[in-house]
């Protein structure tokens, strides 16, 4: 078979399967919304609409009042940016400015965030030229555990002088955002210290091999390697950095290094054209989300509990439309935000530069989800591990930082041990194939084949793992497994291995035309 009528194929298959998940969700919304949490009057067709997903339902709600303090924000930043201010002179507006959102956000628990900041901030500057990794890791993984376990300290604890603040804590919980900020404090603390040993980054040469430093701009990476002078690690530009209103809330995480780097020269790599396109495009995934949530209420089904009492065929459609919609919600949330950022002169790397439908292995869904954390992850852990020669132990170390970084939750560390396990098998099976050359034509089939039976079983193990960690919970697996393998399972389980087999060639395909493009370039 030809590679062009394989793929005819693979997509006639694919738009068959999408056609048959849209028909399908349709009826089983119409079927059973009347059991369903979480929905509202819609304003599309008079349909109800799925909020039962908090995180989502406040951004939306309070999408218009954000909305309206970026553009203030906005509209101060680039007045005074005309007047000539750099580093110091844009941190402290910045600074000023984010302080005013944070009252808002939090009321007198911004005291929690500027105490706790402060003393990272000695920590740093007193022990950051001698071995002080450990104390650093200590000091913020001691604040990311007892502040979910104290729920962001009632003021009532330190006395009754203090409970009247308790009355003033804002209208969003400090603690959860505060996970970002301590990415944030470990990021300061290893770029203060690297910034006073030799950097091995060669800028010359990494000019000359990057398309966008070649021509005037300067890319992430660069912003992020290059050394800065002791003057950026003032403590105001520290303070603007963890607060900097428009990644505070969700991110995506920026180094220090890259952050500071920008308030002298805002960000050139993307031109106003492209940053209003980018825009553009987040108001028509927009559209696709209020699309979703007033026509499928997978989430509600997810919520409400009423998915395990279908048949195997729809709670797979369920599980998969989850995935799809959870996908969906953090790409808004991450994009709205770095949008703002771009505006602002800020770049942030790009959390989901690649669809959830178009990763076939763990390495390459970790590296396009939470893309911006992975960097991080990648940075100040496993580098600093010992990087691949402890690969095998480090994603134990890592996954399980992320889990307890996200809440302290048994299903989230499920979550992250399942995918460890998951995880071992594929980066062996990657280290022999890396060492074997195939030169044969019927050599290179059989690999191709082989590697789109491993990307079906691999897509499987990401779909129980993510719905393990974020949905059912641990004492969920059982019911899960019941469900697929008894005698009505067993034709769904073997449909959705034959459609994540196709799936993986298709993207295949679409990996290929991508290189293709890259060297007719």
């Amino acid at each position: 078979m030809t590679s062009s009528v394989e793929l005819t194929l693979l997509i006639v298959y694919a738009l068959s399967f999408y056609l048959f998940i849209i028909h399908r969700s349709l009826q089983i919304a119409r079927d059973h919304y009347a059991k369903l949490y979480g929905l509202r009057s819609g304003w599309i067709f008079h349909r109800f609409n799925d909020v039962s997903d908090a995180q989502w339902r406040n951004f939306r709600g309070n999408l218009m009042i954000l909305t309206l303090v970026f553009g203030i924000f906005t509209l101060v930043a680039t007045s005074c940016r005309k007047y000539g201010l750099k580093a110091k002179g844009m941190s402290v507006v910045w600074l000023m400015v984010s302080l005013v959102y944070l009252a808002y956000l939090h009321g007198a628990c911004v005291l929690y965030i500027l105490s706790i900041a402060s003393a990272n901030f000695l920590l740093v500057k007193i022990y950051g030229r001698t071995k002080f990794v450990f104390l650093l890791w200590i000091f913020n993984l001691t604040f990311l555990i007892c502040n979910r376990v104290y729920e962001g300290y009632p003021f009532s604890l330190f006395g009754q002088n203090w409970a009247y603040l308790d009355n003033y804590r804002g209208t969003f919980r400090w603690h959860i955002c505060f996970n970002f900020v301590i990415l944030r404090m470990i990021s300061f603390g290893y770029d203060y210290r690297w910034a006073n040993y030799s950097n091995r980054f060669d800028k010359e040469k990494h000019i000359q091999r990057c398309n966008n430093c070649s021509l005037g701009r300067t890319c992430y990476q660069l912003l992020q390697e290059r050394s800065l002078e002791n003057g950026k690690f003032s403590f105001t530009i520290y303070l603007c950095y963890l607060i900097y209103a428009p990644l505070y809330i969700a991110g995506p995480i920026v180094s220090f290094n890259a952050f500071a780097s920008q308030l002298d020269t805002p960000q050139k790599t993307h031109s106003l054209k492209k940053v209003v396109w980018y825009g553009l495009r987040w108001v028509f995934s927009l559209m696709l989300m209020e699309s979703m949530t007033h026509f499928f209420y997978y989430n509600a089904f997810a919520i409400s509990g009423t998915w395990k009492y279908l048949s195997p065929l729809d709670i797979f459609i369920i599980g998969y439309g989850v995935l799809n919609f959870m996908w969906l919600k953090f790409f808004l949330l991450w994009r709205y935000f770095r949008f703002w950022s771009l505006i602002n002169g800020i770049e942030a790397p790009e959390n989901m530069p690649r669809c959830i439908n178009n990763c076939y292995n763990l390495e390459s869904f970790w590296r396009n989800w939470h893309a911006s954390f992975n960097k991080w992850l990648v940075r100040y852990m496993y580098i600093p591990l010992g990087g691949t020669q402890t690969k095998l132990l480090n994603v134990w170390v890592i996954f399980t930082f992320v889990a307890v970084w996200h809440d302290l939750e048994w299903k989230l560390l499920s979550w992250a041990w399942l995918t460890c396990i998951f995880f071992i098998p594929e980066m062996i099976v990657k280290s022999t194939t890396n060492t074997l050359k195939v030169e044969s034509s019927v050599g290179k089939f059989l690999y191709r084949e082989l590697s789109a039976v491993a990307g079906a079983v691999t897509i499987t193990c990401l779909m129980v793992a993510n719905l393990v960690g974020f949905v059912i919970g641990s004492s969920g697996i059982n019911w899960l497994l019941s469900k697929f393998l008894q005698k009505e399972g067993l034709p769904t389980l073997g449909g959705m291995f034959i459609t994540f087999y196709i799936g993986t060639k298709l993207m295949f395909h679409i990996s290929d035309a991508k290189k293709k493009h890259i060297h007719s370039r």
